[in-house]
């Protein structure tokens, strides 16, 4: 019902309902958390002379969704619903991206390559054998018999389908889709819940984390870090300063001022009841706090307890022979210094204690900051709070660089804000738009961005980000707008979920390097086979059934491998390298030629030398035919161990027995590899196999794994050498 020009007048405990600006105030404090994140803003009607990074937002404007935390207001709307700032951030947290995944982008480019590898390799070996077929085969010269003709064309144009379908890991895309499920799973029990599947490899590829600051690198919990008393606490509290804690108070130890809070559980921890000292001693005068005076005050009977600014309380009291105010003043100035917020306690004219109050970090923060940092990862804080508080949190947490108002970055020019995005770490006073923008400056500088955030102001940039990171005990708008929530809360929850993904590329690439030796040697040997004029070497329900295992049961083997805490040493990957690195391009054209070699030798032998096959090593055609079959299959199950140590020069049976999806997905292959040729039938084109021959292929196909050992048996030893 409240529209643009309407006077609305708002007082404690009232939501404000739109946009405005003041008019009127007395005492007026508003808790902004759902925008800025920070708990409480002071606000009045003059703000000539102020610094624009002491507040995120201006001082004389009330926002729609905030809550009157004290005093009144009377202010003028200026803007209701959609046009409202949280209005803003809603549509933002909610609308459609564009920004692609790495993953996404390094696919597209390979299933590029290989139709244009596929497409070219077919097209040309089609063209090369009709050609040859036409310059050899008198039919083409002197025949009329076109259907012949017709059916030769035919035969050309099904190899060189064949040789496309060979060519394409039609597996693949059900193979990421399975490692990802397989790794959202798993990253679950290590707290990390995976709302949207591709989140949880892009966090493998991340190069730079934009951090909220409060209840994610800290508590969100205002705490009393230190008190000093005329005693010193040590050898005793005065039960003057308990009285004066317990009454000069409007709060709860759950509801009310956060630093009124703070005090209140204070003296909970020393076994207090203040709700009882509060009963004993009934208040005949109560002066609320106000920004204008800095302090308030609260009568029982005869006695005044004073509370409010140090600097203010200390003009109004006496110092003691106990406590010094030279030395308190040294001591406020210290803890000033650390971003901490300080109080001073008073009763009629004597000074009882000052007090620092912080929101603490949480333990992990600097391990996981640490640990990110080595991995390659740039940190950068971005939060609502004071650039005093933001730069000594990011003191503690051991970041350091170029700090930023949200008001000043705001200021800049896109071209201006790009060229220093990448050395910001620090930007205080920041509103939504402003770390949402900040996020699009990286994204368009190259990086790969993670956002965490709690708050309904945190969601368009984890909605922008390439992965939001939400947690557990945020807000559900925040948590709808997020790829991942930490279930848990932590930052080290992150460091994991890093782990995960760098480990599931890994995964992929292994699956991909282990298909595309399949795909080379199975393509290289549909040419040659059609180069000797056999019929296919594998039939069609033997490339059916290796799609299957190499596909689907491969996938699986890969998929299950566990997460390794060395990919944290490493640096983030470049998200415009191909997936296929010179390494693995290396290995598969290697592996994959030598196959062919290996199976077109058998190949040429079981077609052109029937009778030698069968007098020296007694095979009728087919059971040699089996063989080769078997053979072809057993060569990638030894592969497969070469393809689980891709990228690493450790032996293949290095932590072997912890992979245990991997040892059944092998026993399961070589039991379905036994039960297709032994009751296969004509369907495979198989015969039963002796024991003997089974284990003659076995041994004899076994050297794909040995010499990827000593390959990387001497990998180590070099890499042991230059160390």
């Amino acid at each position: 019902e409240v529209v643009v020009g309407d006077i609305v007048l708002v007082e404690t405990g009232d939501e404000v309902p739109a946009d405005g600006q003041l008019l009127e105030c007395t005492d007026l404090q508003v808790d902004e958390s759902s925008l800025t994140g920070e708990p409480l803003a002071n606000k009045k009607l003059e703000v000539r002379g102020e610094r624009l990074e002491n507040t995120a937002y201006p001082a004389n404007i009330l926002l729609r969704s905030s809550m009157v935390m004290s005093g009144s207001g009377c202010y003028v709307v200026t803007a209701v619903g959609d046009k409202t700032e949280i209005g803003h951030v809603a549509r933002q947290a909610t609308e459609l991206t564009d920004v692609k995944t790495p993953l996404n982008l390094q696919l597209s480019r390979l299933a590029k390559m290989i139709s244009k590898v596929g497409g070219a390799v077919a097209t040309a070996s089609f063209l090369l054998f009709l050609g040859h077929d036409m310059l050899t085969n008198p039919l083409w010269l002197h025949s009329t018999d076109y259907l012949a003709m017709l059916e030769i064309v035919l035969r050309y144009f099904m190899m060189a389908v064949t040789l496309i379908v060979m060519a394409v890991p039609e597996g693949l895309p059900m193979a990421i889709t399975l490692a990802l499920a397989l790794n959202m799973r798993r990253m679950l029990k290590s707290n990390n819940l995976v709302r949207k599947l591709q989140a949880s490899e892009t966090m493998g590829a991340v190069t730079c984390i934009c951090t909220d600051k409060t209840g994610t690198l800290t508590q969100n919990k205002m705490t009393v870090v230190e008190m000093r008393n005329e005693r010193n606490e040590g050898n005793g509290v005065p039960l003057e300063l308990y009285k004066a804690i317990a009454v000069n108070t409007t709060a709860t130890h759950d509801v009310g001022n956060p630093t009124e809070q703070a005090l209140l559980r204070w003296l909970m921890e020393r076994g207090v009841d203040y709700q009882k000292i509060r009963e004993e001693h009934p208040i005949t005068a109560r002066q609320p706090f106000s920004t204008e005076r800095k302090y308030m005050t609260t009568t029982c009977g005869k006695t005044t307890y004073i509370k409010g600014a140090p600097e203010v309380v200390m003009d109004m009291v006496t110092p003691s022979d106990l406590f010094q105010f030279t030395e308190a003043k040294e001591q406020l100035l210290h803890w000033q210094q650390h971003a901490m917020r300080t109080l001073a306690i008073a009763k009629d004219k004597s000074l009882l204690a000052i007090v620092a109050i912080s929101d603490p970090l949480r333990e992990e923060v600097p391990t996981a900051i640490s640990q990110c940092r080595q991995a390659g990862i740039d940190v950068k804080i971005v939060t609502g709070d004071t650039k005093e508080t933001a730069l000594e949190i990011a003191r503690q947490i051991g970041i350091d660089g170029k700090s930023v108002t949200g008001s000043e970055f705001a200021a800049l020019s896109d071209e201006e804000a790009l060229n220093i995005v990448g050395d910001l770490r620090v930007m205080s006073r920041a509103r939504p738009t402003d770390k949402q923008r900040l996020v699009a400056l990286l994204q368009q500088r190259g990086e790969v961005v993670a956002v965490t955030g709690d708050g309904t102001n945190d969601a368009p940039a984890l909605n922008r980000a390439h992965v939001g990171l939400s947690l557990g005990s945020g807000t559900s708008v925040a948590k709808q707008a997020s790829d991942i929530t930490l279930i848990d809360d932590s930052f080290q929850s992150i460091v994991q979920a890093v782990m995960w993904g760098r480990s599931l590329y890994k995964n992929i690439q292994r699956f991909i390097f282990f298909q595309l030796v399949v795909n080379v040697a199975a393509l290289l040997l549909v040419l040659f086979g059609s180069f000797i004029g056999t019929e296919l070497p594998l039939t069609i329900t033997q490339i059916l059934w290796i799609n299957l295992i190499m596909d689907t049961f491969a996938a699986m083997a890969l998929a299950s491998l566990p997460p390794s805490r060395e990919v944290l040493q490493e640096q983030p990957r470049n998200q415009q390298a191909f997936i296929i690195s010179r390494a693995m391009f290396r290995g598969i054209a290697v592996i994959g030629g030598l196959f062919f070699i290996g199976l077109g030798a058998i190949c040429w032998m079981i077609e052109k030398h029937p009778i030698l096959v069968a007098v020296h090593l007694g095979l009728s055609p087919i059971q040699a035919q089996t063989v080769f079959f078997n053979i072809f299959v057993m060569l990638q199950w030894w592969n497969l161990f070469n393809a689980r140590m891709l990228g690493s020069c450790h032996s293949a049976f290095r932590r072997l027995w912890a992979c245990e999806g991997f040892l059944i997905v092998l026993a399961l292959v070589l039991m379905g590899q036994w039960l297709i040729v032994t009751f296969g039938g004509q369907m495979f084109r198989t015969v039963p196999l002796s024991l003997e021959i089974w284990t003659y292929i076995i041994i004899g196909t076994s050297p794909v794994l040995w010499i990827g050992e000593i390959y990387r048996w001497i990998q180590r030893k070099w890499k042991t050498q230059d160390m």
